[in-house]
């Protein structure tokens, strides 16, 4: 049966580059590389898939930030020792038959979610999306599974549920109210995890919280009207678009083992 995996790149590579506690130097980027590889191999080997598609983030402002001009702005810049080297190790992927993919303007999230519910859309097989990444959780409720490649497990609805008290179809509109520091998403001023999953499980969606908060006489319901615009400008941000054109066909995606 067909199987797509699509790997989220940059979350392999930053990761075992910061797990290693020594200065950056072409050295570490080197030895993480060459450890990036070793996980890239790995994943190859454990789902035996036939399609494969490695996204990059292309560098530079998205169409996230022309949204958004503080978006990601406390977030440290790639050090240069690895930025230098991933078109090497990019091209390294492409002789082991792996099709790396980067567009400009948008994140590799767009990219894999693109190319993740194109392939279910077409009804074409298993979706594997290998990444860390908890925006990308969101395509689980599109049939797609997750992998953490890290810890060695299934990411799968009731995987969601029990980690952000939610449904993945959800995920999104939890993000949006509870904001998301590490991509500098602002969402709802003192709105945590928890409560913002406590007003999905109640009304069902963003759009019926903020139906609902029209007639709550709290501060939780005076803060959702205050921040309304700000709230749907995070809604814009999270979400992932799925119309980008990756320029490849599945026959280019295509990956015969060693």
């Amino acid at each position: 049966m067909p199987k797509l995996l699509a790997i989220d790149g940059l979350n392999i590579v930053r990761r075992v580059f910061e797990a290693s506690p020594e200065p950056d130097s072409d050295l570490k980027a080197s030895i993480a590389l060459r450890h990036a590889f070793s996980s890239f191999r790995n994943l190859l080997e454990a789902h035996a898939p036939t399609h494969v598609l490695a996204a990059f983030d292309h560098g530079g402002d998205t169409w996230r930030h022309a949204l958004y001009p503080r978006y990601r702005e406390h977030r440290d810049p790639m050090p240069s020792c690895l930025r230098e080297a991933l078109p090497e190790f990019q091209a390294r992927l492409s002789t082991a038959g792996v099709h790396v993919v980067v567009v400009p303007e948008v994140e590799a999230d767009d990219v894999l979610a693109t190319c993740v519910m194109r392939w279910l859309g077409e009804n074409r097989g298993e979706a594997i999306v290998a990444t860390t990444d908890k925006d990308l959780h969101v395509l689980i409720a599109h049939g797609a599974l997750v992998w953490d490649h890290f810890k060695g497990e299934w990411h799968d609805d009731a995987w969601v549920r029990n980690k952000f008290g939610i449904a993945p179809e959800q995920l999104h509109d939890l993000l949006a109210l509870m904001g998301d520091a590490t991509d500098g998403v602002p969402g709802v001023s003192k709105i945590g995890m928890k409560t913002a999953a406590r007003l999905l499980n109640a009304y069902g969606s963003l759009d019926a919280v903020m139906a609902g908060a029209g007639i709550l006489k709290t501060p939780l319901g005076e803060r959702l009207r205050a921040e309304r615009d700000i709230l749907y400008l995070s809604r814009q941000l999270v979400e992932l678009k799925t119309d980008v054109r990756l320029g490849v066909t599945w026959k280019m995606l295509a990956y015969d083992s060693p």
